[in-house]
């Protein structure tokens, strides 16, 4: 089994915030998505999908009833590697259809698998998660803009809502791979 590096990006963000991960190529895209997740900043679980070649990727569940079978693959039997097969190939991930959070997952490095190592592993990244439900990239900008002036009107309101603690420019890998060890994704440990 091979092993891909891949960096996940956030879009229409700057500066980026972004995750460089080491993970299974044959790792299913429903576990994929949990990973993303957990990797990226520890999001709830809205509407997501995977576009590639202007195709979506998603799971057909109830709430996907906008389903047109020329453009929407059900994802449930899909692999990372029936989606991403070469270095630099690129696929985006679409996460809460609301806020239209957008990622750029890239191919970096296609790798033997070390026998020592359990996969998933965040091995580099930049900057925290935008908090859940903040509104996209805009309204990330806005909040952002509020928290960093106390003399804002919304500032005690945005300061609760998100915790008093939020510093955009947070990462911490050990906690993300702490997180990722506790999950299982149904992929072995090497």
């Amino acid at each position: 089994m091979r092993t891909y590096q891949i960096q996940i990006s956030l879009k229409n963000i700057s500066p980026k915030i972004w995750r460089r991960l080491l993970i299974p190529a044959d790792i299913p895209l429903q576990d994929l998505h949990k990973v993303i997740q957990t990797s990226m900043g520890w999001w709830s679980n809205h509407l997501h999908q995977f576009i590639k070649d202007r195709k979506y990727y998603l799971e057909k569940t109830e709430e996907t009833d906008f389903w047109d079978k020329m453009i929407h693959v059900d994802y449930s039997k899909l692999k990372l590697s029936d989606l991403l097969k070469k270095e630099n190939d690129k696929i985006v991930y679409e996460y809460d259809f609301g806020d239209g959070w957008l990622h750029d997952i890239t191919l970096e490095k296609i790798l033997d698998p070390d026998p020592g190592a359990t996969y998933p592993v965040c091995v580099a990244g930049k900057r925290n998660c935008p908090p859940e439900d903040c509104g996209g990239p805009y309204g990330y900008s806005n909040f952002l803009k509020i928290i960093s002036n106390p003399r804002d009107k919304e500032y005690k309101e945005m300061i609760e809502w998100s915790g008093s603690n939020f510093d955009p420019e947070s990462f911490n890998m050990e906690a993300i791979n702490d997180l990722l060890k506790e999950d299982d994704f149904g992929t072995p440990s090497f």
